[in-house]
């Protein structure tokens, strides 16, 4: 059992790379936790961590030993967890990395009902266009959209969101209607970088258009801004764009033909969640298609 307990340690200072901090979050002192570590290393007789005055790394046996461990005592913290959850409301913070435009369409405008149901989770959001290593950094879940590269996470699929084309009255009167999908060909769209074509569907019937314009980015909030603007025809999900229609500042273009929906995923470094992780990611699903079918 004392393995057990040092296991935990050593993982805390492996993580915090600091005898120090991983002491203060442990609540102990740092002497105690360098000799329970000197004793670990001892018993396993390979040294795990390369001490310097300000800095703490991992040997290369501590790199191996911490891969195994760090899962060990995850699932052990989360197993104390998930039991605490049938007596009691899930808390502590909740860590997510999300795309900007899809926390301030999608997520903010639920977050009140979400709060008032689990009162004890509270938040840290990162909502900056990277792709964060969910393996090395501390986040508990990260949110998607579109495809997703190949890696050895977990993508859970929450939900597809409609799309449909939009463009302000002033663009389409001074650049002209559209009648069929082709007509796109001849117009400004606003697209994503290296974005070449867009496929539209109506029923069963697929068309596949190639596309050009004069601005390429990487923020669908700014390509909202520039279809209002009048500077070309937008490709949206239609609740970003509810207040935009209803007030007249953007219509919908080719009415008839929708784009292809984007699929939204919730992606962790593991199966086994705990219990704020899991509230969290199921109440978004349920809002996702509750909102697809309020549509």
């Amino acid at each position: 059992m004392d393995h057990l307990k040092d296991m935990g340690l050593f993982v805390e200072v492996a993580r915090a790379k600091s005898f120090r901090h991983a002491a203060e979050t442990l609540g102990m002192p740092s002497s105690t936790l360098s000799r329970r570590i000197n004793a670990l290393e001892q018993s396993i007789g390979l040294r795990l961590l390369h001490r310097t005055t300000r800095h703490v790394d991992l040997t290369e046996a501590g790199q191996v030993y911490f891969e195994r461990c760090a899962r060990i005592v995850d699932e052990a913290r989360l197993a104390h967890e998930q039991l605490a959850d049938l007596i009691a409301q899930p808390s502590g913070t909740l860590r997510v990395s999300l795309p900007v435009d899809f926390a301030i369409t999608f997520l903010a405008p639920h977050m009140p009902a979400f709060c008032q149901r689990y009162p004890g989770i509270s938040f840290e959001l990162d909502l900056s266009p990277r792709r964060v290593d969910l393996v090395v950094e501390p986040f508990d879940v990260a949110i998607r959209m579109g495809e997703l590269p190949d890696s050895g996470l977990i993508a859970r699929k929450l939900a597809e969101v409609p799309r449909y084309l939009y463009a302000s009255r002033r663009y389409l009167d001074e650049r002209g209607e559209l009648r069929e999908p082709s007509d796109l060909e001849r117009h400004d769209c606003l697209l994503f970088p290296k974005e070449g074509k867009w496929t539209l569907k109506r029923g069963d019937l697929a068309r596949e258009i190639h596309v050009n314009g004069k601005f390429r980015l990487n923020n669908v909030g700014m390509m909202h801004r520039l279809a209002v603007e009048g500077l070309g025809i937008a490709m949206l999900a239609q609740e970003s764009v509810t207040h935009d229609l209803d007030e007249g500042r953007l219509c919908r273009v080719l009415p008839d033909w929708q784009a292809m929906p984007i699929a939204v995923h919730a992606i962790s470094e593991t199966r086994l969640l705990p219990a704020k992780t899991l509230r969290f990611i199921e109440y978004l699903a349920e809002c996702l298609e509750q909102s697809r079918r309020d549509l």
